[in-house]
Parts: structure tokens; sequence; C-alpha cells
């Protein structure tokens, strides 16, 4: 996958736990941990939003573009 969600380093700069995150975004534990493990196929806008929200920050300090190997 070319696009890499990059949580677990934002989380540990804002110092909050996955529980905090996933209170205050309204999202299951399970679909936060299928979106930090890379295993989500999208990732909505409302979503995103409510991430950048509650971790203070901009989508690309969480949405990481790596180059595939051809």
């Amino acid at each position: 996958m070319a696009i890499r969600i990059d949580l677990d380093v934002m989380l540990a700069r804002r110092k909050m736990s996955m529980t905090e995150l996933s209170n205050q975004v309204g999202i299951t534990m399970a679909n936060l941990s299928i979106l930090k493990n890379g295993k989500a196929k999208a990732v909505r806008f409302a979503t995103l939003n409510e991430i950048c929200r509650a971790l203070d920050c901009q989508p690309g300090d969480i949405l990481i573009y790596e180059k595939e190997d051809v």
C-alpha cells in the first residue's frame, strides 16, 4: 500500500492512548486499530477530520505516502 497511516507517532507526541483517541473521535477501538495497523482500505474525511481535531495535527502528519517497489 502506498499510503501509510502513522497514528503511533502522533499518539506518542500527544501522550494520548488509543482508548482516549477512540473516545474523542467516536470510533470503535477495533476500527481505530484497523486504521493504525494499515489494514483499512479507506478512511472517511469526517473520521480523518475528527482524528486531526483530537490530535491537533494536519492530515499530512499522519498520512504518509511511500513509493511502491515495482
